[in-house]
C-alpha cells in the first residue's frame, strides 16, 4: 500500500510540473509584431516617395533592401526563441516519458530490489564506492585523471588541456614541452579553447617575448563572455606582464576606441557634426597605430566594430579579415562581419565572393541564420546552381513570420528559381 501511495505521489507531482510542456508557447511576441509594423511603414513610407517622385528609384531599392535586411535580422532572432517543432510527437513524448520512467523504475525495483532490508551504513561501503570529497586534488591526481580519459579518447580535447595544465602544475608553474605539446593538440582539436590560449601565453611570458604573450591574452579576453569567470585572472596576467614589460596599459576591450579624460571633456563642448569628426580620427589614429602592429587580434576587431559604427563597412570587413587571419572568429563576431558585406551589396546584385565566403562560414556554424540564408540563395541563383538557392530559400521561408514583408519578395524568388 505504501509503495502505491508513492507511486501516485510522484505521479501527481510530475504531472502538476510538466503542465506547461503541454501548452503552445509558439506565439511571435508583441516586441517582434510591433517591429514588422514599423517596418512594414517604412516599405510603404518608401514606395509612396518613389511614386510621387521624391526620391529616385535607385535610392528607394536601396532602402528596401535595407527594410528586407532589417527584418530578415528580426526573423532569425525570432526563430531563435521559438520553439522549433510543435509536433504532437514532441509535445507529448516529454511529458509520457517523465511519468513512466518513475513508474517503471519503481515496479522493477519492487520486483528485484528489497525495499524492507535496512540501509547499510555509509562508512562499510568499499572506500572505492565513495571516494573522499575532502580529498586534495594534487598534480598527480589530475594527471592520472586526465591520461585515463585520453587512454579512451587521445583526441579529447577537455582531456588535452587538462592534462597540459596537471603538467604545468606538476611543474610548479612552469609550461614545460610535454605541456605545450598538449596544449597544442588540443588546439588543433579546438582552436578556440581558452585554458590552451592562456597557459600558452604563459609559456610566452617566461620565454621573455611579453608582447605575443598580451597579444594572444587579449584576443581571448576579445572572444570570452562577459561572465567567463577567467576574466578576472586573465586581466589580473595582462596587467601583470604589461608593467613587467615597461608596454603601454592595456586598453578595455570595446568596440570603440577609448577617449582619455580630456577627450572626453573637449568633445562636450562640440556640436554633433565636430563630435562626429573627432571620434572618426580617434578612429583613424586606431587605424594607423595597427597597422603598426599588424598582430594585435583585440585591435582590429575594435577597428572593425568602429568602422561599423561610423558606416565605413569597406573598412570594417577588412579589419575583420585581418582578425580572423590572426585567429578564427566565433558566430557573432562572424555575423557582424557578414553584414559589413551585406550592406556594401548594390540593389538586386549578388554578393561578391569574399561575401560568399563569410556567408558559407557562418551557414556552417549557424545553419538557421536569416542573413546567410537568404543571400547565399542569391549568390546560388546567379550561379545557376537554383537546387541550392530553393533549398535555401524555402528553408528562410519556413522561419519568417506569416506576415512577414519579406515573405513576397521571397516567394516571388522561389518561383523565378521552380
Amino acid at each position: 500500500m505504501l509503495e502505491f501511495l508513492l507511486a501516485l505521489l510522484t505521479t501527481v507531482t510530475v504531472g502538476a510540473l510538466l503542465v506547461p510542456l503541454l501548452r503552445t508557447s509558439a506565439r511571435r511576441t508583441e516586441r517582434l509584431d510591433s517591429a514588422l509594423q514599423i517596418y512594414r511603414d517604412q516599405l510603404a513610407e518608401i514606395e509612396r516617395a518613389r511614386a510621387d517622385g521624391t526620391t529616385p528609384e535607385t535610392e528607394a531599392a536601396a532602402a528596401r533592401i535595407e527594410v528586407e535586411r532589417r527584418i530578415l535580422a528580426a526573423a532569425n532572432a525570432a526563430d531563435a526563441a521559438t520553439p522549433k517543432d510543435s509536433s504532437a510527437l514532441h509535445r507529448f513524448l516529454p511529458p509520457a516519458l517523465a511519468l513512466l520512467i518513475p513508474l517503471l523504475a519503481l515496479g522493477v525495483y519492487l520486483n528485484v530490489g528489497r525495499p524492507g532490508l535496512p540501509a547499510a551504513p555509509f562508512g562499510t561501503r568499499p572506500a572505492a564506492d565513495h571516494p573522499n570529497p575532502n580529498e586534495q586534488m594534487t598534480p598527480e591526481r589530475l594527471l592520472a585523471e586526465a591520461r585515463a580519459r585520453l587512454a579512451q579518447q587521445p583526441d579529447d580535447p577537455d582531456a588535452l588541456s587538462a592534462l597540459g595544465e596537471a603538467l604545468v602544475l606538476e611543474a610548479d608553474g612552469s609550461v614545460t614541452p610535454e605541456a605545450i605539446e598538449a596544449f597544442n593538440k588540443a588546439l588543433a582539436q579546438r582552436p578556440d579553447d581558452p585554458r590552451a590560449h592562456y597557459y600558452l601565453g604563459l609559456h610566452e611570458a617566461q620565454s621573455g617575448d611579453s608582447k605575443a604573450a598580451v597579444a594572444r591574452w587579449q584576443a581571448l579576453e576579445a572572444r570570452s563572455p562577459p561572465e567567463a569567470p577567467w576574466l578576472p585572472m586573465l586581466r589580473a596576467e595582462i596587467a601583470r606582464v604589461s608593467r613587467a614589460a615597461g608596454m603601454p596599459a592595456p586598453q578595455a576591450q570595446t568596440g570603440m576606441p577609448t577617449p582619455t579624460r580630456d577627450q572626453v571633456e573637449a568633445m562636450q563642448s562640440l556640436n554633433p557634426e565636430q563630435r562626429q569628426q573627432a571620434i572618426r580620427s580617434m578612429v583613424e589614429g586606431l587605424d594607423l597605430r595597427l597597422k603598426e602592429n599588424p598582430g594585435d587580434r583585440a585591435g582590429w576587431l575594435r577597428l572593425a566594430n568602429a568602422w561599423r559604427v561610423l558606416g565605413e563597412n569597406a573598412k570594417a570587413a577588412d579589419a575583420y579579415a585581418k582578425a580572423d587571419a590572426l585567429g578564427p572568429l566565433d558566430t557573432k563576431t562572424l555575423t557582424d562581419w557578414a553584414e559589413a558585406h551585406v550592406r556594401q551589396i548594390a540593389p538586386g546584385a549578388p554578393p561578391p565572393p569574399e561575401a560568399v565566403a563569410v556567408l558559407e562560414r557562418l551557414e556552417k556554424a549557424e545553419p538557421r541564420n536569416a542573413l546567410a540564408l537568404f543571400y547565399l540563395g542569391a549568390a546560388s541563383f546567379a550561379a545557376g546552381d537554383k537546387p541550392a538557392a530553393l533549398r535555401r530559400w524555402k528553408t528562410l521561408l519556413q522561419l519568417l513570420p506569416a506576415d512577414a514583408p519579406i515573405r513576397g519578395l521571397l516567394e516571388e524568388r522561389i518561383k523565378a528559381a521552380e
